[in-house]
């Protein structure tokens, strides 16, 4: 491997940070910061485009930090332990101005300072895990390629950490093991296995235990096939196989942007496509006159049902690209949260043909809501505003919710 000396001087989308080398090369390096001068070691290279292993910090920036996790730099589950709090905000909003540029055609996008979270450490309420070879559960490390043992997790709540201590499974086929902790404090184990065959499983102390099907149903085996979490003072019930917020903080970060932007009077007809269990539907229908939501998990659609009591409020089950041109609709203003690939080909075309007046975008990949908002520029839509939400702090991930305004 080549080594070099690199100068870096900005972040990239994934928690790369960027360097320029000799002959034109751009070298992306993980666990840099901008303004630091590194010793890199590359390890591919193609169309001058480099990726590189971090080998020493010549010249530290001053918004360096020492990492809480001794896993830090092997497990794949952290990018920016190695960065102070207000760097790591700084870092997220400058990512999104980025990629609002390079891939939505948006330059000088309208990008508000990243929200922050109220607990940076221990606040993920949910832990994925896999099999590790010998025995034991452990997180994927891109470094070493395998599956590694955890011993501890500064960005988990303690309760999951204690767990991962207690639980012993020996599962033939496991692929995937979900905790996850409601705010009642009740544990729930989620097993993804080969087949659907469920286990026999024993547990001697409370915990729930589910299987999670290839569909994203859950199936229980002992106790319930959900956790409750409560967001604003609301309680939400979440089954083990739909989308769990990474902390109730967060989400409730993300709800008060929603509300601010959708900025709903009681007269509005509101369309929310890919609903999930029903958190945003649930403060989107207090202000609006009709509410129509389409959810695609038959679990989510379940919750939903329990977690809304609202008569103005007509909830379909199935897929966007399904249901969405059965109904007759013209929505005032469209909020959608779709998976981190983004709208399809099919459902961008279908969302196209409804010309809301405002479309409130919540996405947790800044790649495609910049890749589809340039779409709702070409419909004849303006950009108002972007705002970053840190709900998964330590890592490089940052929630995004944008606001288009229909041109008058």
């Amino acid at each position: 491997m080549e080594s070099i000396t690199l100068d870096v001087t900005e972040f990239a989308n994934g928690g790369y940070a960027v360097g320029r080398a000799s002959r034109g090369r751009t070298v992306f390096v993980p666990y840099a910061i901008p303004g630091e001068k590194v010793k890199v070691a590359i390890h591919t290279e193609k169309n001058k485009v480099a990726y590189a292993h971090l080998q020493q910090v010549l010249k530290a920036s001053p918004e360096r930090a020492t990492p809480r996790c001794p896993h830090f730099g092997v497990c794949g589950g952290c990018h920016f332990q190695h960065m102070a709090y207000t760097a790591q905000l700084q870092a997220k909003h400058a990512v999104v101005i980025d990629q609002m540029w390079r891939i939505g055609n948006m330059k000088d996008a309208p990008v508000r300072p990243t929200l922050p979270h109220p607990q940076p450490w221990g606040y993920s309420m949910e832990m994925n895990l896999s099999p590790v070879a010998g025995g034991g559960l452990g997180f994927w490390s891109p470094a070493e390629k395998r599956i590694i043992p955890i011993e501890s997790c500064p960005i988990s709540r303690l309760e999951l950490v204690d767990l991962l201590h207690d639980v012993d499974l020996d599962l033939p086929g496991l692929r995937k093991l979900t905790l996850r902790v409601g705010d009642d404090e009740a544990l729930l184990a989620a097993v993804e296995v080969d087949g659907v065959e469920p286990p026999e499983l024993e547990a001697d102390f409370p915990l729930s235990v589910v299987i999670v099907l290839p569909d994203d149903t859950a199936v229980n085996l002992i106790g319930d096939n959900f956790t409750m979490q409560t967001i604003q003072g609301r309680d939400f019930r979440i089954s083990a196989g739909c989308y769990l917020p990474p902390s109730a903080a967060g989400m409730e970060l993300v709800v008060d942007t929603v509300r601010r932007y959708a900025r709903l009077t009681g007269v509005e007809q509101v369309l929310e496509l890919y609903s999930g269990v029903g958190i945003l539907t649930a403060f989107l229908a207090e202000g609006a006159a009709e509410l129509v939501a389409i959810e695609m998990n038959p679990d989510a659609v379940a919750d939903t049902a329990v977690n809304l009591d609202a008569d103005h409020v007509s909830l379909y089950e199935g897929t966007v690209e399904e249901v969405l041109p059965e109904l007759d609709i013209k929505p005032d203003v469209l909020v959608l949260h779709p998976p981190k690939e983004g709208l399809s080909r099919e459902a961008a075309k279908v969302v196209a043909g409804l010309r809301p007046s405002r479309i409130v975008y919540v996405s947790a990949d800044i790649a495609t809501l910049a890749r589809d908002g340039r779409a709702f520029i070409r419909d004849g839509y303006n950009l108002v505003e972007i705002q970053p939400i840190d709900t998964r702090p330590q890592t490089f991930h940052v929630d995004v919710v944008g606001l288009w305004q229909r041109q008058s």
